[in-house]
């Protein structure tokens, strides 16, 4: 993280009166609604004060739902006084973020009530990624997205790569979203639909972590159904192991290329694409854990048009894979066996730069080197040798 143990807020939005939701056995808002034996409420504020880096949790409601917060069964010392919102959801930000400022905290982290199912890691993920400015938790968008002004014709297909759909927690170092608020309340008279958007707006920077498929948002009845289904099924997601390994030789040149960092060398990898090992037993994993083959059949050396190629395009298409089956990369374990060149002075910027591509955590990136004592090729120093383990989880079918 950059720093240790910065202060850290929560505000929970639960203000609104889920009109959407149209629940035909109750005129409760979807946060008072029934998940299990707790409230959408109570999953997500648990959700909190459980975290270990969870320092202190407003809750922000509404005058008419004072009796159901009230009726709620939560103790615990994080756990703040909840304070009024306003009649939009801007407002009632402002009004948790304002209640704060005598708790002083370092990064605030703001979170719609009714994503009950927001995991620890991403509350991790988007604490690391906050303390100078910004960041939320995002998917990447699957479908090909079209264009339409008026609803009914299209007229230009969107690039998707270039799309994400927004989540929350939305985390930012205090003092800044709070000013970004207070002087979008004066200046703009724009809808902000989203914490990030006021960010954007006051130009603050504002980065991407790995959001996650189950980090749903209950909006209408059927999302309201599938969470309470959700809850009775212990085999909602699994999770699959998937190995690979690889091998190149060395041949003439002056660097290898390993986890996509150039690292000087009187010899390079030979190989048809850049012969970036690490990448590409990391790649060769992820299909193994999807059962999707190896990285040979989605690209073959055959093909001319992957000669020389960055391996970051085989990494990156192997996780918009996970995406398509709406599965995430839980961690990745990389070992790399050479005598020379010396890996261990590069494995920081290795671990970054595959964290990176895969759009996970650092933390989620192991990345270690060995040598075979002088034993087989890679002891005679002929090439270098590269394995990994991964781990993803994903929806649970027979």
């Amino acid at each position: 993280m950059p720093q240790n143990n910065p202060k850290t807020a929560v505000i929970i939005v639960a203000a609104g009166s889920g009109t959407r939701l149209n629940s035909r056995s109750s005129d409760l808002p979807k946060q008072y609604q029934l998940l299990d034996d707790k409230t959408v409420l109570e999953h997500t504020i648990n959700a909190f004060t459980q975290h270990h880096l969870i320092d202190v949790v407003l809750p922000v409601i509404s005058v008419p739902h004072q009796s159901n917060y009230d009726a709620l069964e939560l103790d615990d010392a994080k756990l703040l006084t909840p304070v009024l919102g306003g009649k939009t959801r801007q407002s009632s930000v402002l009004a948790g973020l304002d209640a704060l400022q005598s708790h002083n905290p370092d990064v605030v982290l703001i979170h719609d009530a009714a994503r009950p199912f927001v995991s620890a890691q991403i509350i991790t993920d988007v604490i690391d990624a906050s303390m100078d400015g910004g960041a939320i938790p995002a998917l990447p968008v699957t479908d090909t997205l079209k264009f339409s002004p008026d609803g009914k014709s299209i007229t230009q297909t969107l690039d998707r790569t270039q799309h994400f759909v927004a989540q929350t927690p939305q985390g930012f170092a205090f003092a800044k979203i709070l000013s970004a608020h207070i002087n979008a309340q004066a200046q703009s008279s724009a809808e902000f639909t989203d914490d990030a958007s006021i960010a954007e707006w006051a130009n603050m920077d504002v980065s991407i972590v790995a959001g996650e498929v189950q980090n749903k948002k209950i909006t209408f009845s059927q999302d309201l159904a599938e969470a309470r289904s959700s809850m009775n099924d212990n085999n909602k997601l699994e999770t699959r192991v998937g190995s690979g390994y690889d091998v190149h030789a060395f041949e003439v040149g002056n660097e290898v290329i390993l986890g996509g960092i150039h690292i000087p060398f009187d010899k390079k990898l030979k190989g048809h694409s850049d012969a970036d090992a690490a990448l590409h037993t990391i790649t060769d994993a992820i299909y193994g854990a999807l059962a999707e083959g190896d990285i040979g059949q989605h690209f073959p050396p055959s093909d001319d048009k992957w000669k020389n190629k960055d391996s970051a395009v085989f990494l990156e298409h192997a996780i918009s894979r996970l995406s398509a089956r709406s599965a995430r990369l839980v961690n990745v374990d990389l070992t790399i066996i050479c005598e020379q060149p010396k890996i261990g002075p590069h494995c920081i910027a290795m671990r970054q730069n595959i964290a990176d591509i895969c759009k996970v955590s650092v933390s989620r990136v192991s990345v270690k080197a060995t040598t075979s004592e002088k034993l087989g090729f890679t002891g005679r120093g002929e090439g270098i040798a590269a394995q990994a383990i991964v781990a993803i989880e994903l929806p649970a079918k027979d």
